[in-house]
C-alpha cells in the first residue's frame, strides 16, 4: 500500500492521479475529506481508503508493515494565518509523529517542505542542509516547515531514506479550491476572464522594471514527476529544492495567459499594498542542482509551456486531473 495524505488538496490530488496512470490503486487516502469543492480533486480516483486525518495516526501505527511508501504532502498552507499553534499541530508535530512511525516499521517518507523556508532569500536558494539553522522565513507557515527540516537533520533514528521537497510557486489543476491562496495562473485566468485585463503589482525597486519580479514558477505535473522519482528511485535521503532552476517574470506569466486564453493583452500595474510590501519577494530562483546529481533528467516545462497546457486543458474546461 501507498500513503497520500493531503489527498484531496492540490498536489496531493494530482500525485494520486498519477499513481493512478502508473497502475497503482493500492492507495490510502488521507485529508479530512469536509469539503464539497475539495472531494472534486478525487471524484474518479482509484484507492482502497479514505482516512480521516485525525484518525490516521493510530491507523499508520497499527498497520504501518503493510505501507511500501508514505507521501506525507498534507499541511496548512496559509501564509496569512498567524496562529503558531496551528502549524505547530498540523505541519511540525504531526509530521514528527509521521516520521517516528516511519523510522520505528522501515517505511520510506517523502514530505512536502516548502520555498518559504528561505525568507527573503539573503541566504540564496541552495537546498544545502548547513543553511537551514540560518533561514529566517517570513511567517509561521514558513518557520512551521523549516522547525520540521531542523528537527530531521538532528534525528539520528530516521525512515530507511527520507526527502523533504522544498516547493517553490506551484502552479496546475486540482487548484480550484484554494480560494486567495491560489496560484498567480489561476488568478489571472480568472482577472483576464471576467475584466479582460490583468492587474500586475508595481516595482517599488529601482533596479526591477514594473512586473518583472521574478518567481521560479513551476507546473504541478512536473512536481509530481519528481516525487515518482523518488518513490521509484533510491536517492540520497535529505532536502531537495523542487522549482524549474529558472526564474521568469509575473509579466511573462500574465502574456502567456493571455496568449493561451486568445485574449489581446491588457495589462495594468497598482501598487504592492504597503501592509506586504516590505516583506515583498523580488526574485526566487531553486537551485537544482541536487536534484539533477542525483540522476533526474526529465526536462520541465517552461511557463510559457505550463501555462498553456493548464489554461487550454483543465482552466477552460473547468476539468479534473
Amino acid at each position: 500500500m501507498i500513503v497520500v495524505t493531503g489527498a484531496a488538496g492540490f498536489i496531493a490530488s494530482v500525485l494520486t492521479g498519477a499513481l493512478n496512470d502508473e497502475g497503482r490503486d493500492d492507495l490510502i487516502l488521507v485529508d479530512q475529506f469536509k469539503r464539497e469543492d475539495k472531494l472534486k480533486n478525487i471524484v474518479n480516483k482509484e484507492f482502497i481508503e479514505l482516512i480521516d486525518r485525525d484518525n490516521f495516526i493510530e491507523w499508520f501505527e497499527n498497520n504501518a508493515k503493510e505501507v511500501e511508501f508514505i507521501f506525507h504532502i498534507g499541511a496548512r498552507t496559509d501564509t496569512t494565518e498567524f496562529d503558531k499553534s496551528v502549524f505547530d499541530k498540523l505541519n511540525l508535530n504531526y509530521t514528527k509523529s509521521i516520521w517516528k512511525i516511519c523510522t520505528k516499521y522501515k517505511v520510506p517518507m517523502l514530505y512536502a517542505s516548502s520555498a518559504a523556508t528561505y525568507g527573503g532569500g539573503e541566504l540564496g536558494y541552495e537546498d544545502r542542509h548547513d543553511i537551514v539553522n540560518k533561514l529566517q522565513p517570513l511567517n509561521p507557515y514558513g518557520d512551521s516547515k523549516n522547525d520540521f527540516d531542523k528537527w530531521a537533520l538532528l534525528q539520528d533514528s530516521t525512515p530507511p531514506y527520507w526527502h523533504g521537497l522544498k516547493f517553490f510557486n506551484v502552479y496546475g489543476p486540482n487548484e480550484y479550491h484554494k480560494g486567495r491562496m491560489a496560484s498567480v495562473v489561476m488568478h489571472a485566468f480568472n482577472q483576464i476572464k471576467e475584466t479582460g485585463g490583468m492587474k500586475l503589482f508595481r516595482s517599488h525597486k529601482p533596479d526591477y522594471k514594473d512586473g518583472e519580479q521574478l518567481r521560479d514558477f513551476v507546473y504541478v505535473k512536473d512536481v509530481v514527476e519528481v516525487m515518482l522519482f523518488f518513490f521509484e528511485f533510491e536517492a540520497k535521503s535529505g532536502l531537495y529544492n523542487l522549482g524549474t532552476g529558472k526564474a521568469q517574470s509575473f509579466l511573462d506569466l500574465a502574456k502567456a495567459t493571455f496568449k493561451a486564453m486568445g485574449v489581446e493583452e491588457n495589462i495594468s500595474f497598482v501598487d504592492t499594498p504597503k501592509d506586504i510590501r516590505d516583506k515583498y519577494q523580488y526574485f526566487t530562483e531553486a537551485n537544482m542542482q541536487k536534484l539533477l546529481d542525483q540522476g533526474y533528467a526529465v526536462p520541465f516545462y517552461n511557463l510559457e509551456s505550463g501555462v498553456d497546457d493548464y489554461v487550454k486543458e483543465f482552466l477552460m474546461k473547468e476539468d479534473y486531473y
